[in-house]
């Protein structure tokens, strides 16, 4: 039987975790995975959960962490070296940045015959300053040219690694989005939106808007926030607002919250009704996504947003930034209004007229299933890197 070693940065809440959970398992029995993972960061939620349902038991490298350390990451490729030279893999594929490098490093040096990464975002803007910038590209061009193929997520992101940021060639880059198992967003959800707003105290004619993601820099929950403020004062629509998930700029957040005077609270510790209401995280998100009327992306840059797939195949309005690969994923104007990246004004308006337009959110709400049923599931997914190996393997 074939092997595949994939190594993924950690496991935490979000799309790397799901596509490298749903490949582990799915590809067998054509090929047998070993799946390898760091350690999560004390900030994320853990989404073991996800592999453990799926009956998968991965191996953990303590030292794998998210921060570049050079003792930690010495030990880490050491102990990837080890793990190949006793499973032997026929493909070693890598999951986002920490994994990348020294996974891609471990299998080259040990001389695996197919060497795979996939970009599950970049961090060549909005991320760093510019030094680091340009440090990670170079680094990234060089892994590149020990890779068999890099795999993208999506054309935009294809686009930016082969033309703007000149990671490798286009011939070089396979695009094959992530997958899902989405039908949960489409079972029940009147059941669950009745127990999602029961829960958070949502009258029938507050309108709810929600973001759903890691609180780190680059989702950019100022712009969020500013948002809300302004739409306060532009609608006579009874609005409440929920940030969905925590991080390492929680504190932050409450603290712009706080200087824009938004009424807000921390539902773990003080149930009461509030505009601004922050959740922590929620693992069953569906019924978030039943429960609220709108969904809201902030990035200054994204990979593919899970949150975006996640509300479409529950035929739920968006409002989003047009940064990354997200005008692969949404269809502008059909299933989402998309904004100028960082532009408040250009995102006010556009919030208001979607809170003031019951017609407007309906029609973005029709569309939205059948745009991710098919292209985002996780069975063409697997079919895909399937196909992708054998072909890379025979060659």
């Amino acid at each position: 039987m074939l092997k595949v070693l994939r190594i993924i940065n950690r496991f935490n809440l979000g799309g790397p975790t799901y596509n490298a959970a749903y490949l582990t398992k799915y590809l067998a029995p054509d090929f047998k995975t070993l799946l390898i993972g760091g350690m999560k960061d004390e900030t994320e939620d853990s989404s073991e959960f996800i592999l453990h349902n799926l009956g998968i038991k991965p191996i953990i490298i303590p030292e794998m962490l998210r921060e570049i350390s050079p003792k930690n990451d010495y030990i880490a490729y050491q102990k990837l070296k080890t793990i190949i030279k006793r499973f032997k893999p026929d493909i070693v594929h890598t999951h986002a940045s920490k994994a990348g490098t020294l996974g891609r490093l471990a299998a080259y040096n040990s001389k695996v015959p197919v060497i795979l990464h996939t970009f599950h975002g970049h961090v060549f803007h909005s991320y760093f300053n510019s030094y680091k910038e340009k440090a990670f590209r170079s680094i990234e061009q060089s892994l590149a040219k020990r890779s068999t193929k890099i795999i993208a997520i999506s054309d935009k992101q294809k686009y930016e690694l082969s033309d703007v940021f000149n990671i490798t060639t286009p011939d070089k880059i396979e695009v094959i989005p992530l997958g899902f198992d989405l039908s949960r967003f489409q079972i029940n959800m009147d059941s669950k939106r009745k127990q999602f707003r029961t829960e958070y105290q949502l009258s029938d004619n507050e309108i709810a808007i929600g973001i759903v993601g890691r609180l780190v820099p680059i989702k950019n929950h100022s712009l969020f926030l500013n948002a809300i403020k302004n739409l306060t004062k532009q609608t006579n629509r009874p609005i409440r607002a929920f940030i969905v998930g925590d991080g390492e700029c929680r504190k932050e957040i409450e603290a712009k919250a706080s200087e824009l005077s938004l009424d807000f609270t921390d539902y773990t510790r003080d149930k009461r009704k509030a505009t601004l209401t922050f959740t922590s995280w929620i693992k069953d998100v569906d019924y978030v996504y039943a429960g609220v009327d709108i969904v809201a992306l902030t990035s200054l840059n994204e990979g593919t947003p899970v949150s975006l797939i996640e509300a479409q195949a529950a035929n739920k309005p968006i409002i989003t930034t047009n940064t990354g690969g997200i005008e692969n994923i949404v269809i502008p104007d059909k299933t989402a209004l998309l904004c100028n990246n960082g532009d408040l004004e250009d995102f006010t308006n556009k919030l208001v007229q979607l809170v003031n337009d019951d017609n407007l959110r309906n029609c973005l709400s029709v569309h939205g299933w059948n745009q991710v049923r098919d292209k985002f599931h996780f069975e063409r997914l697997t079919n895909d890197m399937k196909n992708l190996y054998y072909r890379l393997l025979n060659n």
